[in-house]
């Protein structure tokens, strides 16, 4: 059994209650953990089984007390649950601490629908677990192939539904996705949504249209998704699903982008693989571009070379970050990316974006592609 403890000012390393029996009699144990005097204010606990073994004995949990020493101030709770939650469920429970005079957050369980092409298929192969974090902490990793609910399956799309429940985590930033197998498959994700089970709205929407191969040169792959944007209401999300399918009325909602990308001067800088780009604004995010046609270059991403290029995308509101990278493919694939500048013609102003590091799979942390931040340079 492992216990995470969230104070105001962070969380806690996992403390395992291995080996650290205080008291115990028929129905009790008693543990004194040392938290980091830094923690700040405990606000809530996940408390669940480390071991992923299917064959792990259940642990029925009936009562949780906790009393900080210097002042004595004591919260208790009934809990009256048996870890895992169901034979292949989730393995870890939270509940928000009240001390005296404080207000305590609210349990919420969260729908994390899941759209992807190919994973239903493979999920006896996969284990792949989302970890959800939010402006008040995190849900730790979750389990998604283990008890999915709503499975809708077609000729080419797919979408299932897992529940997770959590202590409020307010506004919803990002999404870690771990995904590892004993043997090799393939994997196409789309999208994941999650919002609030007792609430249509906000729906929270993480895009990513991303391919993964698992193989034994890459067992694990861990990606962090930003959050996209945020659909807040019903008319909301039929502007979202029907502006940009209209006929006639899809420049309306279009904007235009001029990206200028600079390659280092570095030896072996350049690169002829396929180069893309995301961009994520606080409204919304782009689809992926391919930067191939460079209005300098024939043969873009040259060392030394500066290359610009035009798009048009979804009005994206204000710029927050990039997703920019490329495939691997081609001899020495390798490039140096020393920054991107991104001029929005609607809103008249500029962002530089700088990198300069290797986009390599033979350099550094073996990463090909990587989100920035801006530095703005409004005009």
């Amino acid at each position: 059994m492992v216990m995470v403890f969230y104070g105001s000012n962070g969380k806690s390393n996992p403390v395992s209650m291995e080996n650290k029996v205080e008291h115990q009699t028929e129905n009790q144990i008693t543990y004194d953990i040392h938290l980091p005097s830094d923690l700040g204010m405990l606000y809530k606990v996940r408390l669940g089984l480390q071991s992923l073994e299917e064959n792990i004995s259940p642990l029925f949990l009936h009562h949780f007390k906790i009393q900080k020493r210097s002042t004595l101030d004591t919260f208790c709770l009934t809990i009256n649950k048996i870890l895992p939650l169901s034979p292949n469920g989730d393995r870890w429970i939270e509940f928000p601490i009240q001390w005296p005079l404080k207000e305590a957050l609210s349990v919420v369980t969260y729908h994390l629908t899941v759209f992807s092409r190919n994973i239903l298929n493979e999920r006896n192969l996969l284990h792949m677990t989302a970890c959800i974090y939010g402006t008040h902490g995190d849900t730790g990793d979750r389990s998604l192939l283990q008890s999915l609910q709503n499975v809708q399956q077609g000729e080419k799309n797919e979408s299932f539904l897992v529940t997770v429940d959590a202590v409020d985590l307010g506004e919803l930033e990002k999404i870690v996705l771990l995904i590892s197998s004993k043997t090799d498959c393939k994997l196409d994700i789309k999208k994941l949504h999650v919002q609030e089970a007792a609430k249509d709205h906000p729906i929270y929407v993480f895009e990513l249209n991303e391919e993964f191969s698992v193989n034994a040169y890459k067992p694990k792959i861990r990606r962090e998704i930003p959050r996209s944007f945020v659909i807040r209401g019903e008319k909301e999300k039929n502007d979202i699903d029907n502006n940009l399918n209209k006929e006639g009325s899809q420049e309306k909602y279009l904007t235009e982008y001029t990206i200028t990308v600079y390659t280092g001067d570095k030896r072996g800088a350049g690169t002829d693989a396929n180069v893309h780009i995301v961009l994520f604004g606080n409204e919304n995010k782009s689809e992926v571009f391919q930067l191939s046609q460079s209005l300098e270059h024939q043969n873009p991403f040259e060392r030394g070379k500066v290359d610009t290029f035009k798009i048009k995308t979804r009005k994206l509101g204000r710029l927050r970050a990039i997703e920019i990278g490329h495939d691997g493919k081609g001899f020495a694939s390798g490039w140096f990316l020393e920054k991107v500048e991104i001029t929005d013609a609607a809103r008249n102003s500029m962002h530089c974006f700088n990198c300069n590091r290797w986009l390599s799979e033979d350099e550094s942390d073996g990463l090909t592609k990587v989100q920035l931040y801006p530095q703005p340079l409004d005009f």
